[in-house]
């Protein structure tokens, strides 16, 4: 046991210097208690008598005659009960939930602070990452689940986790004012749905122009040789971005023409990304003239001054769910299922909205500054039962195809 952690209780217990150096000192050790009561309270835990002793050196402070008569007259009893609240929660600590996502990166602490507003006594731990590679994390961990909640992951990749059996089916409070298309058809739903992102292509203006590259209006357009060494979008084996764009052509031009689609396009790719907002910042800093990525993305770039056209392809774009569920087999499943009633107020919904245009409780939905205009009619419809049960073949084929221009991991 380390002695140090213990010295301010002893030379509180044990000194004779007067009520005011007595109680600055006391001032002094609650800010300690404040900033090392993690390690004393795991301490505690893994040495019995020194969790006697501690007790035994708060109860003789607190018990000391001249210390309460003094505490007493001098803060009354409201400030010592409090005092005591201070110190003796050291042996309980908030509840942790392991939450995996592929929420941007920027907004999980927005997230977390407003959930905690609520519910205090429940931490998130963050594991965060492209939806491929969370997928693909939580696919491996089948047999061993580390996660409790998946808070903000493609519903495609969630459909593929319920058809493998590792979701907790559960009805949150208040799904039935969620849009239907935003959850789980089964009853009780084992997913929620959240917000909608939707593909979009970002383009540069001031490196268009400089490349004499036309604005193009369609997916097709991306195929002209004009654009050969121009284009950046993600591999669909890390991004869920990536993922909808390939899905969607299959379903825009059917299962031969998207792949003869994809192998035109492959001609003018100049490198694949493992991050679906990576080929807009890439456009935003002038990297690259052009990055097929998704509007949320390029809306915020814009916002931020980047000098981008967010454009929406004439035929259609492609776009998935963030949506939210219970690992199945956590230990932790009341604490897990106050997240996910959380995630579905209102309140929450009017948290997604600050970046996205559409969200799954209605009446919610505000325009959001730089986002194109036309999304909801051209967001396609989209099969994503075909997506869930295809990924494995269409990832692979893609891969066999197209991985050579791979960035590197």
């Amino acid at each position: 046991m380390n002695q140090n952690l213990l010295s301010p209780f002893n030379s509180l217990v044990n000194n004779s210097r007067s009520p005011d150096l007595m109680i600055n000192e006391f001032l002094e050790l609650n800010e300690k208690i404040s900033r090392y009561s993690f390690n004393i309270s795991l301490t505690l835990r893994s040495h019995s008598h020194a969790r006697v002793f501690f007790n035994h050196s708060i109860l003789t402070l607190m018990s000391g005659d001249n210390m309460k008569s003094f505490l007493m007259k001098r803060l009354g009893s409201s400030m010592v009960g409090l005092m005591m609240l201070l110190l003796f929660p050291l042996h309980a600590s908030a509840e942790t939930l392991m939450v995996y996502t592929a929420v941007e990166a920027e907004d999980l602490k927005r997230y977390a602070a407003a959930f905690n507003k609520d519910h205090p006594d429940i931490k998130i731990r963050w594991v965060r990452d492209s939806t491929g590679i969370v997928t693909a994390k939580l696919l491996a961990e089948k047999n061993n689940p580390r996660a409790d909640v998946i808070w903000g992951l493609a519903a495609t990749s969630l459909m593929l986790l319920k058809s493998e059996g590792m979701l907790q089916p559960y009805s949150p409070k208040g799904v039935d004012k969620l849009d239907p298309k935003f959850r789980d058809a089964a009853n009780p739903p084992s997913w929620t749905g959240m917000d909608a992102w939707i593909a979009a292509v970002c383009v540069n203006t001031v490196e268009a122009q400089r490349h004499n590259l036309p604005t193009p209006t369609s997916w097709m357009d991306l195929t002209d040789p004009v654009y050969k060494g121009h284009l950046v979008m993600p591999n669909p084996n890390s991004s869920g971005t990536g993922f909808l764009d390939v899905s969607s052509w299959l379903q825009l031009y059917g299962p031969l023409g998207g792949w003869q689609y994809m192998d035109n396009l492959h001609e003018n790719i100049a490198w694949y990304t493992h991050s679906g907002s990576k080929p807009c910042k890439q456009a935003a800093r002038g990297e690259t003239p052009i990055g097929i990525s998704f509007a949320f993305r390029g809306a915020k770039s814009k916002a931020a001054g980047a000098p981008l056209d967010i454009v929406l392809p004439r035929e259609g774009v492609g776009w998935d769910m963030e949506a939210t569920a219970i690992v199945k087999g956590t230990k932790k499943l009341s604490a897990a299922q106050k997240l996910v009633d959380w995630s579905i107020t209102r309140k929450a919904n009017e948290l997604y909205n600050q970046g996205y245009a559409v969200v799954a409780y209605p009446g919610v939905a505000k325009p959001v500054k730089h986002f194109p205009e036309g999304i909801l009619e051209a967001m396609i419809d989209n099969d994503f039962e075909f997506a869930a049960v295809n990924r494995k073949s269409i990832l692979s084929e893609w891969q066999n195809r197209y991985d050579a221009k791979s960035e590197a991991k």
